[in-house]
């Protein structure tokens, strides 16, 4: 990228930009789609042209104002009337997926009051009227406000809005209670405006002189000399010539398209074309009967009652092919007959991201789409847990039915825990890439009750039903039967893709601090774990920590207590009170690079020398501590771990070593309840240490976790949701718990020892917790109490 293309139109007043990938900056982490700006005279300040070129641009974050430097590689600049429109998207990732595809991002932009739109309001979709676009936040001092689109809803819309027009008290528009709402555009389906711009660039829907084949129309055209048949998927031109995209009859419901010339291609009949079809796929009967969209419906084909929207099922494509999916939506499409599903599938076999002829029946990703016959749909197999089922595993057909759950099991621990737990299908099932989901509850939930809180407690913006499904479908079943179905874990995922308002929580690859800070932070509301502290700044709240670190040459392998105290360190970071459970994200440079190759668990991580304006202990004379030197912590005469803090005297000694004159000690706030000491070293100050009772593992994109689940250095279990595979495309995952006490062999060794293991000599599956470490969990069990 070149200086020049990030600079906007002249005369702006600031420069907006997107980030198009994840960053780290000192302890913060931004997601790509966050947005950031410098002011237009900062940038031409920076890049001038008698300077040479910059690769980083100080840049200030629109969502916490902090500053930040950014490699300017991984900036896409925005318009000021883009950005606002962008900025209503709450999702990083949604947004940036809406500013890459563009499509309705432009239609957003050319979009006026008056015009007709279709609305997403609690998954369904619903006609409205645009009344109103801008800001509602009047009174906000923000550099940048969001814009929003004033929709009155129309007929069946009517009365699912939230408000007459008004928004915290001022009015935007006027209409009738409960039928006004306000959306980002990510929410809105725009109907083209029908003016001169519109016109050259795409016909009117009626002009069969002008254009004879729409979208939905069946055609034939030659390939080879080979007559070929399919369907219309979308008309387009380009310069003066028309073209059609097809989707060939041969290809059947594959990602696979053709763009033929309109001139080339033919008009058929849709029966003709569809007839051969086995699936029943919803590419169109010809009928005169017309039916209006129904979202229930109350006819019920080939016995499939059972099946609704969220229901799991598998279809049986034109050349017997099989592809599974979630049914999306339920009703009739116009001029066909039979009811019809929308199907969102595993994978990226279908042809439509729930469009049906220019209009959208319900949302996924490009390609996931299908629409089918309700009679081709059958239940996913792979879900079905019958005890009359072909299924050979004994211990997964007899968890078809969970007795009704009492209000809490206890967390599982020494031989209870393998008792109840090791086995194959234990644990938590994996499906369609879960396992990161499943590992992080694993991990959080199996042996200990640290983060109990979020089964019972009613937070302020609590989501019951996410709450429920939690505790009664997955925690509960986990700790008394050992197993939890697939089905149920789909089911929580369902739920966060609708409240985090992300479409891809039930399909698409994610990070556990992802699903961790959506769950804690968006749904539950919890309050957040860390609280922390820098010199002279406001209080920063965090779920996870991710340790940020330079390089260190004398860490060759380093354990977590290194590392935390170094990233505290370069951070200038302090906790402002013990956490009840502390989570860390180890270094890295994305999935595949890590910074160490083998990490070291610290079974104990003490925080005494983290915590702000806690009593601390000299590292000399064990006296209390008034004085800390940030340069001494590099010192290899001292000890490797511990921060360097010291009584006055001993600082005086330490300090007069012709090496350490240039340091410059900082002052330590004492408690005033230690002014006062007793003679020297009879009051010993108080360590505070927390527990390691998880680590979280990764390697080519796969998760796995070791859970501590006693008192020894043996007991340790490992967990991976997708250990084995009963069938193929049509089976399902099989979730093993297996007991490792290999690794304590490994934690008794020395450093240096430990060193020069090879990974691929250690024994069982100690490689893993050593080399592919992503993320570990400590608790106190003295403030889990509190909180």
């Amino acid at each position: 990228m070149t200086m020049t293309s990030l600079l906007p139109s002249a005369g702006d007043g600031n420069c907006y930009y997107i980030l198009t990938e994840d960053c780290a900056y000192g302890s913060k982490y931004f997601q790509a789609g966050n947005m950031c700006f410098c002011s237009e005279r900062s940038y031409l300040r920076n890049f001038s042209d008698d300077r040479p070129p910059a690769c980083f641009l100080k840049v200030i974050m629109l969502d916490d104002s902090s500053t930040v430097t950014i490699n300017i590689e991984i900036l896409q600049p925005v318009r000021e009337e883009t950005a606002v429109f962008l900025l209503a998207v709450s999702s990083h990732n949604e947004r940036l997926n809406y500013f890459l595809e563009r499509l309705s991002l432009e239609a957003a932009l050319r979009a006026v009051p008056g015009q007709k739109v279709m609305v997403e309001v609690d998954r369904q979709h619903f006609p409205g009227i645009i009344r109103y676009i801008g800001s509602i936040y009047k009174n906000s001092s923000a550099v940048l406000s969001p814009f929003f689109f004033g929709v009155e809803l129309q007929g069946e819309g009517e009365n699912r809005g939230r408000s007459d027009g008004s928004y915290h008290g001022t009015e935007y528009f006027k209409c009738k209670r409960n039928c006004g709402i306000f959306l980002p555009f990510s929410r809105v389906q725009f109907t083209p405006v029908q003016d001169d711009d519109y016109v050259k660039q795409k016909p009117k829907p009626d002009t069969e002189e002008g254009v004879p084949v729409k979208v939905g129309d069946a055609v034939s055209f030659y390939v080879d000399e080979v007559l070929t048949k399919g369907i219309a998927m979308a008309v387009y031109r380009e310069g003066t010539q028309w073209f059609v995209k097809v989707c060939p009859e041969e290809e059947g419901t594959t990602d696979i398209f053709r763009e033929i010339p309109m001139d080339s291609v033919v008009k058929e009949s849709l029966q003709s074309l569809f007839s051969p079809f086995k699936s029943d796929v919803g590419l169109g009967h010809p009928s005169q009967m017309k039916r209006e969209i129904s979202e229930s419906g109350e006819e019920c084909e080939s016995g499939n009652s059972s099946l609704e929207v969220n229901s799991m099922v598998q279809i049986t494509l034109d050349k017997g092919n099989q592809v599974s999916g979630i049914i999306r939506w339920l009703g009739y499409l116009p001029q066909i007959k039979h009811k019809m599903a929308g199907v969102e599938l595993d994978e990226d076999k279908g042809v439509t991201a729930g469009e049906w002829l220019g209009k959208y029946y319900f949302h996924c990703a490009p390609k996931r789409g299908l629409f089918v016959k309700l009679q081709s749909c059958q239940p996913d197999v792979r879900f079905q847990c019958s005890r009359n089922s072909d299924l050979s595993l004994v211990d997964y057909r007899g968890q078809d039915v969970l007795p009704q759950a009492p209000d809490s099991f206890p967390p599982l621990r020494n031989e209870a825990a393998v008792r109840v737990l090791r086995g194959r299908m234990k644990g938590i099932q994996g499906h369609c890439n879960s396992c990161y989901m499943d590992a992080a509850l694993f991990s959080l939930f199996s042996c200990t009750s640290a983060l109990d809180s979020m089964l019972f407690k009613p937070f302020p913006l609590c989501d019951r039903n996410v709450q429920s499904i939690l505790r009664d479908e997955i925690v509960n079943p986990l700790r008394k039967t050992g197993f939890v179905r697939a089905r149920s874990v789909m089911h929580l995922r369902e739920q966060l893709t609708e409240k985090g308002q992300c479409s891809s929580f039930t399909n698409a690859e994610k990070d556990p601090e992802e699903f961790l800070n959506l769950i804690m932070h968006q749904i539950l509301g919890i309050e957040p774990l860390l609280k922390l502290q820098s010199e002279g700044q406001k209080e920063q709240d965090c779920y996870c920590y991710q340790i940020f670190m330079d390089k260190q040459e004398d860490l060759v392998v380093p354990d977590v207590q290194q590392l935390v105290e170094h990233s505290f360190l370069s951070s200038d970071l302090k906790l402002v009170e013990i956490p009840s459970c502390f989570i860390i994200q180890m270094p890295r440079f994305g999935k595949e690079y890590k910074m160490f190759s083998k990490i070291i668990p610290s079974l104990e991580l003490d925080i005494t020398d983290l915590l702000l304006d806690s009593p601390r202990e000299c590292c000399v004379c064990g006296d209390v501590a008034t004085l800390e030197c940030s340069e001494c912590f590099k010192d290899k005469v001292f000890a490797a771990t511990g921060l360097k803090q010291f009584c006055s005297s001993c600082s005086r000694q330490v300090h007069s070593h012709y090496r350490r004159k240039t340091h410059k000690p900082t002052r330590l706030h004492v408690p005033e309840e230690f002014h006062s000491r007793s003679p020297r070293g009879s009051q010993q100050v108080p360590r505070e240490k927390m527990e390691l009772f998880a680590v979280l593992c990764i390697e080519t994109s796969h998760y796995v976790s070791f859970v501590k689940y006693g008192p020894e250095n043996e007991h340790w279990m490992f967990f991976d949701s997708m250990a084995d595979r009963h069938g193929d495309e049509n089976g399902f995952n099989i979730p093993t718990v297996t007991l490792c006490p290999e690794v304590a062999k490994y934690l008794d060794l020395p450093l240096a020892v430990l060193a020069l293991e090879q990974p691929r000599d250690m024994d069982g599956v100690a490689k893993r917790l050593f080399c592919d470490a992503y993320m570990y969990m400590y608790q106190s069990k003295k403030m889990a109490l509190y909180k």
